[in-house]
């Protein structure tokens, strides 16, 4: 019986025999919007974590900032490098809980798909002159919905369509695995934000409040550790992702501690007002100038009838940091030319 399985179905069988009950089966997926053969090797979570990781916007990624403009060194976080840390933090979770990594792996590199150029001011700048506004995870939806694969999208299962649009803290992912993504990427940055802030001479080691340390630890490496060792023992065997109050609570006043100290920090943040200005005035740009706008985006206007600031907000999301930055010197700076 055994030989008249395909390696996917094998899988699906073997998912049954290892992973918790709680987990999210790829055999039980509520499936895609648009019904397609299934793949005879990998089951449809593996199937899309491939998809997003293949997509031009997780390539994109490695250019757009994660929380320092132009940083001067090398090793400084992009998105992309925020991303896999995410995804390896969320792995080792869901691994450790039996859990379904492959779920867990496709929300993590999903979950900022739609990030702006420039961090957050730039999804700041767009919230701010969208008519609806704007928010990144539900860009990251529209990314994999309609934007990837020349208009197509991705045709995501809803599990990781789900864990997508809810890896903010304000709402709740239906699967557990989205759970862990939901607090692996506020770890992650927590983590990260704080390495790089210690790296750039914003904050010291010594500067984090000795309360936090206490609770969590008084390195980064150690806090890392507790966090992910809380979520863990703390979530096994149950039907949930949580943590322990008090780990939870320190958590939370570290984010609080880096809101005040370095998101905020004006060296840490000196190039944002440019940053914010330049997405705004190419946003104004294109509203006026639509034909300006690359063949598949004006296309969607005349043809599918969208709203043209939808579209030309659709097109500045999707923009690398540097690309961004070309495209306003070649629009409103003037070049150098020859008289004779």
């Amino acid at each position: 019986m055994d030989k008249l399985l395909n390696t996917r179905q094998k899988l699906e069988i073997r998912e049954h025999e290892i992973l918790s009950p709680y987990a999210a089966f790829s055999d039980m997926s509520l499936g895609r919007d648009n019904e397609e053969k299934q793949c005879d090797i990998r089951p449809i979570y593996q199937r899309d974590r491939d998809r997003i990781l293949h997509s031009k916007a997780f390539r994109r990624l490695k250019h757009k900032t994660q929380v320092f403009l132009a940083p001067e060194g090398d090793h400084y976080r992009t998105r992309l490098t925020h991303t896999l840390e995410v995804s390896q933090i969320a792995r080792t979770i869901a691994k450790a809980l039996r859990l379904n990594e492959d779920l867990t792996e496709a929300i993590a590199l999903g979950h900022d798909l739609g990030h702006t150029p420039f961090g957050h001011a730039g999804e700041r700048a767009l919230n701010d002159v969208c008519p609806v506004g704007f928010k990144h995870y539900l860009q990251s939806i529209r990314v994999v919905e309609l934007l990837e694969n020349h208009g197509k999208g991705l045709n995501l299962s809803k599990e990781v369509r789900d864990g997508i649009r809810n890896h903010q803290m304000s709402t709740t992912p239906s699967t557990l695995e989205g759970k862990i993504v939901r607090l692996s990427d506020k770890i992650a940055y927590i983590h990260h934000d704080t390495d790089d802030a210690i790296r750039g001479g914003i904050i010291k080691e010594d500067d984090i409040p000795k309360e936090h340390k206490k609770i969590l630890g008084d390195s980064i490496v150690i806090r890392l550790n507790t966090l992910i060792h809380d979520i863990i023992t703390n979530s096994e065997g149950k039907n949930d992702i949580i943590m322990s109050p008090e780990i939870e609570s320190a958590m939370f006043k570290l984010r609080e501690y880096m809101f005040s100290s370095v998101y905020t920090n004006q060296k840490a943040k000196s190039q944002e007002e440019q940053a914010v200005r330049l997405l705004k005035q190419l946003f104004e740009y294109y509203q006026d100038n639509l034909e300006q706008l690359p063949n598949e985006y004006y296309t969607r206007i005349e043809k599918l009838n969208e709203p043209p600031y939808q579209v030309v907000c659709d097109y500045i999301a999707g923009m690398t940091d540097r690309y961004a930055v070309a495209k306003f010197k070649e629009l409103m700076i003037p070049s150098a030319w020859d008289v004779y």
